[in-house]
């Protein structure tokens, strides 16, 4: 017991208010440490370390520095603004979503539970419980602090601690143990199932077993793939502003000394011998090159990313996942290997009798016995109500249920309430179940005499004479031909009890020695844990995406096996069942060698989850763990992605990233779709935001050598960010899951945001647009379009007006891979609207931005003309399209 100090025991009446005060003043509070909660303030700060933010700022600085230079205050505060934005969406929905998580955590601080101070019974707070309180204890109340067990015996559940479903039995002893099996050693978090006691608390808090390892998963957890791509991102724009701004600087120093000069060698050197001249020309090409950086810049990024994510979010906790850390929704969509547990995720978590095996090799259900064999079905009902440790009670909704026990036990219990309970017996003796003997047995009387056996078939078996007959004289039992039966039912995952019956003569206590006298069978009974009617569909969904699912649990291998054979994550390619020994003896380099063959883990223990996840994050895997135990934490802190289940500890829950409320394996599928379409529409964005950054940057390189300055204004950059980067950022982020989006491989961790296909669009269609631009300018067939005038401002007006049709139509160029643009647009109905919107306001713009915008009201047939040009960037993009597909390349976003 971790922190266990031997202290001198408490007095029954329990410690008084001032031993209390003094208690806790020498160990402490009952409440767990947490990790400082952060303000508002340190979580807007913190997202400021955001990779393509800090890009933002270095922008930012550089127009500051400009700005005492006489550079445009407007597109400096709009940079500002968007650093701004972005920071606090994304702050508002990581503060959202903490605030959510620690309501719900909250909740688990208001339990109640029963000490003995002074003499009186009181009911205090968990967290008010000291060192040497006295706990009551009893079934279905969970255990407060680590102590002794003082008086009274229990069963305890403590599968949330070690991974093992068995119950545990706990007496007082005189020598305390801090093993988890010892037999009065009792720990915070597990539950009492059955019986009633009394707990000497010996650790509170962060001493408990519970407080360590709540300690251990408050370390930082390891950078998510998202973060690693947009600072591999950031990188590559940076080398791209870099680049394109040495090229500016570049063109201009060599326009302005060489060609301005009629490629004079003596104009070039006395250009060069005026110390002023050449000051102010380097200081304006600099000026030039710092604009292209800024210019290369996706400023709305950062804000897409916090919306997608944000609105995203939201989306979720309707399909029961509640996301505590933003990015790990896109980590889930880069998932290729998920380790999962069975009890509760793959399978509902209650034992149920799933059917009876009668001694001739039928399988019935209760009603069916009631109905053919009656006398059969009142001797099952017998054994099942009396040779039994659970008793029958009523639920909080008023229900008959069984209360106590185990889930074996309580399930049979169950099983036999289908009807009335039998009255009119009594127990005269009973031997308990015990893992040793491995069966049990209960003698009645009454209204007769009766002695019932139950336990492992093959414990049984051998003193097995004969097979109950309804209505006939018992017939010789055929081992071999039961044997078979038992095994083709356990096969299936289900567990198998036989049922027996004694001779008169033979009293419970006779056989605990052994099954030495001759025994009736009744027949067998099919226990399981029923597979969710939706694990079998999601694990081949997870599958077809491309992502590897292992099972890990604390079962026998042929139960694990069976289960996970009608699941479908045992399969030709992954056919390896390994149980937990089996495990310790492989190095590292042999396990990793068999990871991908693993459909499996038996007889798990926690150490191995952790292993596990450190391995194949080694191998480059993005990593998934499910988990809702004290010993699952570690390894759910330490996955790239942590799924902690709703009916969970607190402590697995602190250390999950994402929340399924619903236990469900289907809702982690759901992560996963939502993953995916997250990742893809931060991809599109990408796609728009560096295509229309390339042609801005063109035709800020371009034009001045033929003859126009500014093609595009300060102010009108400004409108086209603000439109593009928000409102292009909201289009895109109300993109729906597609279906489809689980039939593709998932992401490596090591891969680009950029991928070919992304670059291959930006260049090809950028380039066009380019190309477009330049023949709109200066083409004497486009100029003869529009009336002429000193300053070109029709001219400049249409252009300006092409600049973001264009830009809006490479919107739906960029939405989607597919050759039909407009598929699956109707299920994005915000992305019409803004695009709509957008389009409507550039035309009021045309005719009313008046100097501001440098524009002048356009006539019908110019404004015609604009929209047409502006229209051909869709069938260049689907010759794009076509002409990718026809390479044999069919991967897109």
């Amino acid at each position: 017991m971790t922190g266990y100090q031997k202290t001198q025991r408490t007095k029954a009446t329990g410690l008084s208010d001032e031993e209390v005060l003094a208690s806790r003043a020498a160990h402490g509070t009952n409440r767990l440490s947490k990790a400082r909660r952060k303000s508002f303030l340190k979580y807007f700060l913190a997202n400021f370390g955001d990779p393509v933010i800090r890009i933002l700022l270095g922008a930012l600085v550089i127009k500051l520095f400009l700005l005492t230079k006489g550079g445009d205050l407007i597109e400096t505060v709009g940079i500002g603004a968007a650093v701004f934005l972005a920071t606090l969406i994304s702050t508002l929905s990581e503060y959202g979503s903490a605030r959510a998580f620690e309501a719900l955590s909250g909740e688990s601080e208001q339990t109640l539970c029963r000490v003995r101070r002074a003499g009186k019974l009181r009911e205090i707070p968990v967290v008010d419980v000291v060192v040497n309180d006295v706990v009551l204890l009893g079934a279905g109340e969970q255990i407060p602090a680590d102590g002794l067990l003082r008086k009274g015996n229990l069963r305890c559940d403590q599968s949330c601690m070690t991974g093992e479903s068995k119950e545990i039995k706990k007496s007082p002893s005189n020598n305390p143990s801090t093993a988890p099996d010892s037999p009065s050693s009792l720990f915070r978090g597990c539950t009492v199932t059955l019986g009633s006691g009394e707990m000497e608390v010996t650790c509170v808090g962060d001493a408990t077993f519970l407080g360590q390892i709540s300690r251990e998963i408050q370390q930082d957890a390891r950078e998510s793939p998202l973060k690693r791509r947009l600072t591999k991102l950031a990188k590559e724009i940076s080398y791209f502003g870099y680049i394109g701004a040495v090229l500016v600087a570049f063109a201009y120093l060599f326009n302005t000394f060489w060609l301005d000069s009629g490629m004079q060698w003596e104009v070039v050197l006395f250009k060069l011998s005026d110390f002023s001249y050449l000051l102010g020309q380097l200081f304006h090409a600099f000026t030039l090159a710092l604009t292209v950086l800024v210019v290369a810049v996706p400023e709305g990024l950062p804000m897409m990313i916090a919306v997608v994510l944000s609105s995203n979010i939201r989306k979720m906790l309707k399909d029961h996942v509640l996301v505590r850390k933003p990015t790990g929704i896109e980590a889930a969509g880069s998932m290729n290997l998920l380790f999962t547990d069975k009890t509760g995720t793959l399978t509902e978590g209650k034992m149920k009798v799933a059917a009876f095996l009668t001694g001739d090799g039928q399988l019935c259900s209760f009603a069916e016995l009631k109905q053919r064999q009656p006398t059969l079905a009142k001797l099952l009902q017998l054994t099942f109500q009396h040779n039994n440790e659970a008793v029958a009670g009523i639920d909080q909704n008023g229900d008959a249920c069984a209360l106590g026990g185990n889930a074996t036990e309580r399930a049979l219990l169950e099983y036999a309430m289908q009807a009335p309970l039998l009255d009119g017996y009594r127990v005269r003796s009973r031997l308990p179940f015990d893992s040793t003997r491995k069966y049990s047995a209960v003698t009645l009387g009454g209204k007769e005499s009766l002695t019932l056996v139950m336990g492992a078939p093959e414990r049984l078996f051998p003193s097995v004479t004969h097979v109950f007959c309804e209505g006939k004289s018992p017939k010789p039992f055929r081992r071999p031909q039961a044997e078979r039966e038992i095994a083709k039912i356990a096969a299936t995952g289900s567990r198998m009890l036989a049922v027996a019956v004694a001779s008169h003569d033979v009293s419970a206590e006779m056989l605990a020695a052994g099954l030495t006298l001759p025994l009736t069978l009744l027949g067998a009974v099919c226990l399981s844990d029923p597979l969710r009617k939706e694990a079998a569909p999601s694990v081949a969904t997870l599958q077809d995406a491309g992502i590897q699912v292992v099972m890990i649990t604390g079962d026998n291998p042929d139960t694990a096996r069976a289960l996970a054979k009608q699941c479908g994550i045992l399969n030709p390619l992954q056919n390896l069942v390994l149980t937990g020994e089996e495990l310790s003896q492989l190095s590292d380099r042999q396990l990793c060698e068999r990871l991908p063959h693993i459909a499996v883990i038996a007889r798990a223990l926690p150490t191995d989850k952790s292993r596990l996840v450190r391995l194949s994050e080694e191998l480059g895997l993005v990593t998934g763990m499910t988990g809702d135990g004290i010993n699952d934490a570690p390894a759910l802190r330490r996955a790239d992605i942590g799924f902690s289940m709703g009916s969970g500890t607190q402590v697995a829950k602190d250390a999950g990233d994402i929340l399924i409320m619903d236990n469900n394996l289907a809702s982690i599928v759901r992560a996963v779709l939502y993953g995916r379409t997250i990742f893809k529409s931060i991809r599109k964005f990408i796609t728009l935001q560096l295509t229309m950054n390339f042609c801005a940057m063109a035709v800020t390189m371009i034009c001045p050598f033929l003859g126009i300055d500014s093609p595009v204004t300060v102010v009108q950059m400004l409108w086209i960010n603000l439109i593009m980067d928000t409102l292009g950022g909201l289009a895109f982020a109300g993109e729906p899951p597609r279906p489809d989006y689980m039939k593709e491989s998932p992401k490596r961790r090591d891969e680009p945001i950029l991928n070919r296909y992304m670059v291959n669009e930006i260049v090809f269609l950028g380039g066009f647009t380019v190309a477009l631009y330049l023949y709109f300018l200066f083409s004497p067939t486009m100029r003869a379009n529009f009336r002429p005038d000193t300053n070109q401002l029709y001219l400049l007006t249409a252009f300006f007006a092409l600049f973001i049709f264009s830009s809006v139509f490479n919107c739906f160029n960029a939405r989607t891979d597919r050759l039909n643009l407009f598929a699956g647009l109707g299920k994005n109905r915000i992305f019409l609207f803004i695009m709509l919107a957008i389009l409507v306001i550039q035309i009021g713009f045309v005719y009313l931005g008046g100097s501001v915008l440098r524009t002048a009201p356009l006539s019908l047939r110019e404004l015609t003309v604009t929209l047409a040009c502006s229209l051909s960037v869709f069938p260049a993009e689907l010759i794009r399209k076509a002409l990718w597909r026809l390479r044999g390349k069919k991967n897109g976003y």
